[in-house]
């Protein structure tokens, strides 16, 4: 529906229980128990037929007698009766419910939705848990305690887990902003918590269980904003085998490849982990340890077998040790025994006295080569743990940021861990707990940097996007599944992505002769069958054939051995293609499919015949750039080789990075491309080369820019114009645009700036030039308006940006222009554009805020029909301007821009 609303039901200022009783181990018993007798101090009402009261309290028989609408209701009534109540709390002005009933059928859920729709009245549920706000006090769940107040926010898909995640907070100290269990988030989901969670001043992380997704655009534009804000830490159950067919029948919806949401949480600049107790670790290593981006790690240890097993946790994490340089060995060797370990681990030997320890870890800190430092100590009888960490306290207050400890042990090191954790230090229990957590520290860091990597410049490939439409309608006319031969190579061409010269021939050995002589020898001999996809299971691959004997001869093996192994199959002749020779070329598979919940994927990996033994792949979500498709890459071993062995020199990465750019736009431009395998692509230092495709047209579409998890960009708004008596190009704003930002907004009057967008900095730090380049397109509409100076070269003119709400119901918008050009209209034609593409839509109403000196602003808005707001805005100093869509006007006078 909408996240609004979402306040009343995690933030309520009174609670109604729907079906409260006092009978020992029923639900309505314990949600009346845990919302009584909590801390809530907002109204908590009773609704139940059978009662007059209960514990003192009185009882109300039906909805429509409370006192009042209660912000929040929890139902714990039999199925049958949720959808009446919810029409009936809806009517009183509810607008918020957790519907905790399990066993309702779709036709129930349809029904509670359809009685919800009309009052925007919110559902959590049904057969969930309830929630808990510990910072108010609610406890609306039938949880077996409360929890504690914190900055963490934990939701979940499972119950079960929700009340061991109290357990496991409540035992460990760590606090909860909101716990919430999504049941079968008929209504409420993890798009609409991601969204609310994500400006909650009292958040600082959310954590998530998940077992399936629903709605996967929403998820992706929910999750890519609010890992923008703050870290979200996910796990994702059902990795393999039973736990996928488990998680799927655990919420009825079926879970997607693995594969696919491991691309999806990277591409959102999440962080996955595996287990519970790595959730909360990571969420206290990310708020409490922040590092330095790609910092390398310094163990420093009292004990040598401990140093050894941080040190082989390292290695199996890909954790990157530091490499003392000799001026920090000289210092260590000034304040070390001359038996330490003169390397990385740093063991200063079990008999440290507390000097030993303050000075070491001053020497390394003092070292920005050090990078992080691990702090690992086993206790002694030497000196009291407890001693050795008020000593250090002043040095690591000074560096949380790059210390992080392990106090190995249990009583005895029990008060000098709380010493670290109350200063700041993350703390862990073992070894390689904490190399483990700095490690997640590193991937989370990366996936961050991939939502802020700016892309390069790509080639120019313009397809012919209808002649591909139509060879892919002419073979689902004549009933057929998957491409020929030369209509695969055909795709391939149409896209860039260069291919080995075929002759097809028919099916005798002076045809395959004939076409051999023309093309030069050695050749490859193909079988040409629509019957037959994998062409060397049955004997249809010859390769290096030198003569006109060796070749004669293959063919007639190679008809004997097909027929044999597919009696069935047409056989219309043979490919013949020259015997290309790349000794240093890396075998690779790029491959398009369709997952069932994200959409379009595209696949990498190491090639060849043997892909699915040798599992070397990784998989993204379209769209793609270069700086993506890198990423993509770098997911996989073959990755290695990729980069130069011995005589092999580094292969042609930007060649194989636009091979997937392209590979991901067919997925845009061709709805019916269904499945698609480029293996192998052979890559080396003189670029990509396809040796064979297969292709696979779906009868109902599939792909297409509209299945996309994450909107591609919007060609279709680009529009040229003649502005002021010069072309210009008015389009939206893409990633690659950051340089020429960067200038366009260094061009700008300070004043303008400020008048425009409130913001005084003339400098704008690299992330947020991030955040206004590489925009959510789903969610957010910037239009550039751009001409070439007398060089040549692209300049930004102008901007116009509109942000919508998370339901597309009202979107914030800004202009500015550079400052040599306002007054000549250029704001009028961007504001436009912006009220079109809103329309387009579906976006409701248009809104501003524009500072009441700026009065040319206040006039622009005045002719393009925006409406003064008299009361939208509590600042004295600022106009609100509001247009509703639906009535603006087609056209305006160009007044000043």
């Amino acid at each position: 529906m909408t996240i609004r609303y979402l306040d009343r039901l995690l933030s309520p200022s009174s609670v109604a229980v729907v079906g409260a009783s006092v009978r020992p181990g029923s639900v309505g018993a314990t949600v009346w128990r845990n919302l009584r007798s909590g801390p809530f101090t907002g109204a908590v009402y009773g609704v139940n037929p059978r009662h007059a009261e209960l514990d003192g309290v009185p009882i109300f028989p039906s909805v429509d007698r409370l006192p009042a609408a209660p912000d929040l209701a929890v139902i714990c009534t039999p199925a049958p009766t949720v959808a009446a109540l919810v029409a009936q709390l809806g009517q009183l002005g509810t607008r918020a419910a957790v519907i905790i009933t399990a066993g309702l059928s779709a036709q129930d859920k349809r029904a509670a939705l359809n009685a919800a729709r009309p009052f925007t009245l919110r559902l959590l549920g049904p057969n969930c848990l309830g929630l808990l706000s510990p910072h108010i006090g609610l406890n609306a769940s039938f949880a077996h305690t409360d929890a504690l107040a914190g900055d963490v926010a934990f939701v979940s898909q499972s119950g079960a887990l929700v009340t061991a995640v109290l357990d496991w907070t409540r035992s460990h100290g760590v606090g909860l902003s909101h716990l919430i269990s999504l049941g079968d988030h008929a209504d409420v989901d993890f798009g609409d918590l991601l969204d609310h969670l994500a400006n909650d001043a009292r958040t600082r992380s959310i954590l998530l269980y998940v077992e399936s997704i629903e709605s996967p655009r929403k998820f992706m534009s929910a999750a890519r904003a609010a890992a923008r804000n703050k870290p979200v830490i996910v796990v994702k159950a059902g990795r393999a085998g039973n736990g996928v067919k488990a998680a799927a029948s655990h919420t009825g919806a079926l879970a997607g490849s693995d594969k696919v949401y491991d691309a999806a949480i990277r591409r959102a600049g999440m962080l996955r982990v595996d287990t519970l107790q790595e959730l909360f670790i990571a969420a206290e290593t990310l708020s409490r340890f922040r590092g330095k981006p790609n910092a390398t790690l310094t163990i420093m240890t009292n004990g040598g077998g401990a140093g050894v097993m941080a040190a082989d946790a390292a290695a199996h994490q890909g954790v990157v040790l530091s490499e003392p340089g000799a001026a920090l060995m000289a210092r260590l060797d000034a304040v070390l025994p001359a038996h330490w370990s003169h390397a990385n681990p740093i063991d200063i030997i079990g008999d440290a006295p507390i000097e030993r320890y303050t000075q070491t870890l001053s020497t390394l800190l003092a070292d920005e080569s050090a990078g992080a430092v691990l702090f690992m100590h086993a206790p002694t009888a030497i000196v009291r743990s407890e001693d050795i960490a008020r000593a250090c306290l002043p040095l690591v207050r000074a560096n949380t940021d790059r210390v992080m400890s392990a106090w190995l042990g249990g009583d005895s090191v029990a008060q000098a861990r709380r010493h670290f954790e109350e200063a700041g230090v993350a703390d862990y229990a073992t070894p390689e707990e904490a190399v483990r957590a700095f490690a997640m520290l590193q991937t989370y860091r990366q996936n961050q940097a991939t939502l802020m990597e700016m892309p390069g410049a790509g080639p120019s490939v313009n397809p012919d996007v209808a002649a591909v439409r139509a060879t892919f309608d002419a073979a689902t006319a004549q009933g057929r599944e998957w491409l020929g031969e030369r209509e695969a190579r055909g795709l391939l061409a149409a896209y860039g992505i260069a291919t080995v010269p075929s002759v097809a021939v028919a099916a005798t050995p002076q045809a395959a002769v004939e076409a051999a002589r023309s093309l030069g020898y050695p050749v490859t001999l193909k079988i040409l069958s629509p019957d037959i996809t994998h062409k060397s299971d049955v004997g249809g691959v010859r390769l290096g054939l030198d003569s006109d004997t060796a070749l004669a001869g293959a063919v007639n093996a190679m008809l004997q051995s097909v027929r044999a192994a597919r009696p069935q199959a047409r056989i219309e002749g043979f490919t013949v293609q020259p015997m290309v020779r790349r000794p240093h070329a890396q075998e690779l598979i790029v491959g398009a499919s369709v997952d069932p919940v994200f959409g379009p994927v595209v696949l990498f990996g190491q090639g060849g015949t043997a892909v699915e033994v040798i599992d070397d792949t990784a998989m993204a979500l379209p769209p793609l750039n270069r700086a993506l498709a890198r990423d993509l890459v770098s997911r996989t071993r073959v990755a290695r080789l990729l980069a130069g062995f011995r005589d092999h020199p580094p292969a042609h990465l930007d060649a194989l990075c636009d091979v997937l750019v392209a590979v991901a736009r067919m997925q845009a431009d061709l709805p019916a491309l269904a499945e698609l395998d480029i293996n192998p692509l052979w890559l080396d230092e003189s670029g990509a080369l396809a040796l064979d495709a297969r292709v696979r047209v779906g009868a109902t579409p599939g792909a297409g820019a509209a299945r996309f998890a994450i909107l591609p960009y919007p060609s279709q708004w680009v529009r040229e114009c003649r502005w002021d008596g010069q072309p210009l190009v008015v389009r939206p704003i893409r990633p690659e645009d950051e340089l020429q930002h960067r200038r366009f907004l260094e061009s700008l009057d300070p004043q303008d700036v400020r008048l425009r967008i409130f913001y005084s900095r003339h400098d704008l730090p690299r992330s947020e030039l991030a955040r206004l380049t590489q925009i959510d397109y789903d969610r957010e509409m910037a239009f550039v308006a751009e001409a070439r100076d007398e060089h040549g070269t692209p300049q930004t003119l102008g901007v116009a940006r509109a942000l919508s709400d998370p339901d597309g119901v009202e979107a914030e918008f800004a202009i500015i222009v550079r400052s040599d050009l306002k007054g000549r209209g250029l704001g009028t034609l961007l504001l436009q554009r912006l009220i079109e593409h809103a329309r387009e839509r579906g976006t409701r109403r248009l809104v501003g805020l524009v500072l009441r000196e700026n009065t040319r602003m206040l006039r622009l808005a005045r002719a393009l029909g925006l409406q003064a707001d008299p009361d939208g805005s509590p600042d004295p100093d600022v106009v609100r301007v509001v247009l509703e869509t639906h009535a603006c006007p087609t056209a305006a006078p160009s007044p000043s821009g």
